[in-house]
């Protein structure tokens, strides 16, 4: 999905876990959207200067990276400027980026589902794996398995929080090029021992018993 316009802007940010949309100023011209658990905005969208212009919390260690990195990331806009940035939706920055950095206001704002979902993933033992379902439930809650999904896709740190180890509800493995190209996952997988047949694995030899600690 491209992020170019506000309607693409809003969808992206409703699509993460338990937010909402809010237009709380006589400016209509401004739309929050908001996270659900505190009412907290993580994402600011609105027309400046002939573009869609969205701000987004970030860590004081990569405020500045991100302004470095394209022009079209600035100060915030009417916002403290050691913690907001504008995002100009000109087309000059990718759309994985500008992702990444509402995907990450989102996670400052909120409680944090994603940082859940990483610390679930890394108490996979080595020489099994868990199932989307499963990682949910040892993040908090089974019913944000599709989140599960969404926060692997963008994982910020592939060689602590392995991902490879999560599969489907029948055993089956990730696309092709989930892992950088066919069969990554898989070789990563028989290397910690676990046998992998036709795209699958067998969650009653190599699941994860979470309550057991095996």
């Amino acid at each position: 999905m491209s992020i170019k316009t506000r309607e693409e802007a809003s969808e992206y940010g409703l699509s993460l876990p338990d937010t909402y949309m809010d237009m709380p100023f006589s400016d209509k011209n401004w739309q929050l959207i908001r996270y659900k658990g505190n009412k907290k905005a993580f994402l600011w969208i609105y027309e400046r200067e002939g573009h869609i212009n969205v701000n987004v919390k970030a860590e004081p260690d990569k405020i500045y990276i991100w302004r470095d990195i394209y022009r079209s990331v600035i100060p915030g806009y009417h916002q403290n400027k050691e913690h907001w940035n504008t995002i100009i939706l000109d087309g000059s920055i990718p759309d994985d980026d500008i992702r990444m950095m509402i995907a990450e206001s989102y996670d400052l704002i909120s409680d944090s589902p994603t940082k859940r979902i990483y610390e679930a993933v890394k108490r996979i033992p080595c020489g099994n794996v868990a199932t989307y379902a499963q990682v949910a439930e040892a993040a908090g809650d089974r019913k944000m398995a599709r989140a599960v999904g969404n926060a692997l896709h963008r994982n910020p740190d592939p060689e602590h929080i392995p991902c490879y180890r999560v599969v489907n509800s029948k055993g089956e493995l990730a696309g092709e090029f989930a892992f950088g190209g066919a069969g990554v996952q898989a070789g990563l997988l028989e290397k910690e021992g676990i046998e992998v047949k036709d795209g699958k694995v067998d969650l009653i030899r190599y699941g994860w018993k979470m309550y057991s600690g095996k």
